[in-house]
């Protein structure tokens, strides 16, 4: 099988997240992609939303594609979300599979400072979501403070024009009580409104 993980704080999930899946689910034929939102991470120092509602927010988000699944395995192991620890829970539950790793520019540029990046080097490989201005002199820039440590990356660079929506302008609008209705899947929208989110 070849499985993706996509990670992230999902606060709250948008539509820029889902185009970044589907095309990698059709860059790479995929046969699962496994969303995972997560619990306490170790690099983000602003508050969360608590993550029952995240993890529900990507439930909606992703109801009707038969390919996309979340999970939440980052809030049953409890305590700070390591990606290479969710990568080993993840291996537990899925023998003979390819791993590739959905990942923004802006995450992945972080990847030298991440605990086990050299395991999670060795079995995913990366798919990178460009953001503003010239994602392969950034990639480059990785890959040369890996090498001295020996570490080789798989990367492909998703064929994506930049997405200039992100979850803090959504959380700055709902503050505003402006409509988020074309920022995010209808059935997150609704949940937002009922549950009074990022007010």
């Amino acid at each position: 099988m070849n499985v993706a993980i996509f990670g992230g704080s999902f606060n709250p999930v948008h539509w820029g997240h889902r185009l970044i899946a589907e095309t990698a689910l059709n860059q790479v034929v995929l046969d699962r992609v496994i969303w995972v939102p997560t619990y306490c991470p170790p690099h983000k120092t602003q508050a969360l939303l608590e993550f029952p509602h995240r993890l529900e927010m990507v439930r909606r988000a992703i109801a009707n594609h038969p390919l996309f699944m979340v999970s939440d395995i980052e809030a049953r192991r409890g305590g700070v979300s390591f990606a290479v620890a969710t990568l080993r829970d993840l291996q537990t539950q899925y023998s003979n599979t390819n791993w590739y790793w959905i990942i923004g520019l802006d995450a992945f540029q972080t990847l030298p400072h991440w605990q086990g990046c050299e395991e999670l080097a060795h079995y995913c490989t990366w798919l990178i979501a460009p953001r503003n201005g010239k994602p392969e002199a950034t990639i480059d820039r990785v890959i040369h403070q890996l090498a001295p440590r020996s570490i080789q990356l798989r990367w492909q660079l998703l064929p994506l024009t930049p997405i200039h929506l992100s979850s803090s302008l959504i959380r700055q609008r709902c503050q505003l009580d402006q409509s988020v209705d074309e920022l995010v899947p209808e059935a997150v929208c609704s949940y937002i409104v009922a549950h009074n989110l990022y007010k």
